[in-house]
């Protein structure tokens, strides 16, 4: 029965379809489609609203209209089904679910500590993802007071202690400063830095010159936002060896 009520609305050209409005709707009405977050049904929004301060892009509003009366017993079923399906793969803007944005559980000191010898290098320190800089969105929850590890890509191939020496407890971005857009890459510095309260920085970087250039675009990035940190830098050997630590 269609009524005379609240609903929200969605704003498809604000939308990025990060997927943060998603887990806000108890009701299970939003859902990431074809990169964008659309209301599966209007009989499961109930008008309230809770997902409004969620967006970090403002396209989420309430309106009053004619729409499908919001239904209880249809949403418990709904989400009945949904639980037992299991969780649906998500797209995001560009299409690709290697966007989406999860965290993770990461073992704790004491857990370390009772790991036998012989399983401490098999353990990944990997928190959240996406990892590659081009994919990670400014508004990201895992970035804010993070302490960031700006990776060269061969940088993670070279250096054996990666996980257990630099990636625990750290927000990895990694991309390679060859081959990527370096004005792209300063850009999505500075949105990052302006959106987000960052701890620390820590750059690691292979020998070859074509590395260097990484340190700079984060400072770069740094300047353009209006703030400034002590960014340390890394070299790895292309032997696989560290070979020297500075701060810039």
């Amino acid at each position: 029965m269609k009524v005379l009520r609240k609903i929200i609305e969605i704003n498809e050209d604000l939308c990025d379809g990060c997927g943060v409005c998603v887990p806000a709707c108890e009701e299970g009405a939003i859902q990431i489609i074809d990169g964008k977050a659309r209301v599966v049904a209007e009989k499961y929004c109930d008008g309230l609203g809770a997902c409004l301060g969620e967006c970090p892009q403002g396209a989420i509003t309430i309106i009053e209209r004619v729409a499908e009366d919001f239904d209880p017993e249809a949403v418990e079923e709904y989400l009945q089904n949904l639980e037992s399906s299991g969780p649906a793969v998500e797209t995001l803007a560009c299409g690709c679910p290697s966007t989406q944005m999860q965290s993770f559980k990461t073992a704790s000191a004491c857990q370390e500590a009772n790991q036998p010898p012989n399983q401490t290098a098999a353990h990944s320190a990997l928190g959240h993802w996406p990892v590659q800089i081009k994919l990670i969105p400014p508004h990201a929850p895992f970035l804010q007071h993070a302490d960031l590890l700006i990776l060269a890509d061969c940088a993670a191939v070279a250096y054996a202690g990666l996980h257990q020496e630099l990636l625990k407890d750290r927000v990895v971005m990694m991309g390679c400063p060859k081959f990527d857009d370096v004005e792209e890459y300063v850009e999505r510095f500075s949105e990052i830095f302006k959106k987000n309260d960052v701890n620390s920085i820590t750059t690691v970087i292979m020998e070859v010159p074509c590395c260097s250039g990484l340190p700079m675009m984060v400072k770069n990035g740094l300047e353009a936002a209006g703030k400034s940190l002590p960014i340390k830098k890394i070299v790895i050997g292309t032997n696989g060896k560290r070979l020297k630590e500075e701060t810039i």
